[in-house]
């Protein structure tokens, strides 16, 4: 048996988190009946998704897209009304979906995958993996505000303080931006507590992955090479968090 939040993350359909969610609105069906929340499939049972099939299969070749989202676009699962999400966007032929959000007014390197074993070990924020970002704030800015967002922000929304992070300056309103976590709208929270506003942020790196010269509104196939590297690096972040845990 296996848990049917589990079962859709490894069909591809999503994150273990986002399955949750589906089940929760009702949209998930087990031969024929609605979902419940933590149930257990056996061998054979149909699931589907809005009324479509939903087929494990170890036979679907990996696909893993680097997109360049614009901005506008929202990073969901769900019809947000006026509002076009990625999956409308994108209109892929295979069911995919992101791995690590972008917020509707950010753009940049989002990953898409069929693969949820992918999404599961990049959500972890135990994993510390690193995303970079390039930032355009309303007014110049003093090396002080980066060396305050190096060190870490206390967001008084979330009642948390930030992990310590790199930055650098590329010009007076615009700075480069590594981070090892995913909260909410982070760094446009880092940025307001400081007293700045973020006008613009673009991500350009996840990992090994590279934005590069997509263009935006464009998107392109990992090459095997990135998908390797990938991989080998998600196998050693996994490898030392099972160690630290020992």
């Amino acid at each position: 048996m296996i848990r049917l939040n589990k079962y859709l993350s490894e069909a591809g359909v999503c994150s273990r988190r986002e399955a949750d969610r589906l089940i929760e609105a009702g949209r998930v069906m087990v031969d024929g009946v609605t979902a419940q929340l933590g149930m257990q499939l056996k061998e054979g049972q149909e699931v589907s998704l809005d009324g479509r099939p939903v087929q494990k299969s170890g036979k679907d070749k990996t696909v893993l897209l680097a997109v360049n989202k614009p901005r506008g676009i929202v990073c969901s699962e769900v019809s947000q009304g006026d509002d076009i999400n990625i999956i409308e966007y994108l209109n892929y032929p295979k069911r995919i979906t992101y791995a690590g959000r972008l917020d509707k007014d950010s753009e940049g390197l989002l990953l898409m995958t069929n693969r949820g074993d992918i999404i599961n070990q990049m959500m972890r924020a135990s994993h510390y993996h690193e995303k970079e970002y390039e930032v355009v704030t309303d007014r110049p800015f003093t090396d002080r505000f980066l060396q305050d967002l190096s060190a870490g922000v206390y967001l008084s929304e979330l009642k948390v303080t930030t992990r310590p992070c790199r930055t650098e300056r590329i010009g007076k309103r615009k700075f480069r931006i590594v981070l090892t976590q995913g909260l909410n709208r982070q760094i446009r929270r880092m940025c307001r507590e400081l007293g700045f506003h973020a006008q613009e942020i673009r991500r350009v790196r996840i990992m090994n992955i590279r934005l590069g010269h997509l263009k935006t509104g464009t998107w392109r196939n990992v090459t095997e090479e990135e998908l390797s590297e990938l991989l080998y690096l998600l196998e050693q972040e996994r490898s030392l968090s099972d160690a630290e845990q020992i």
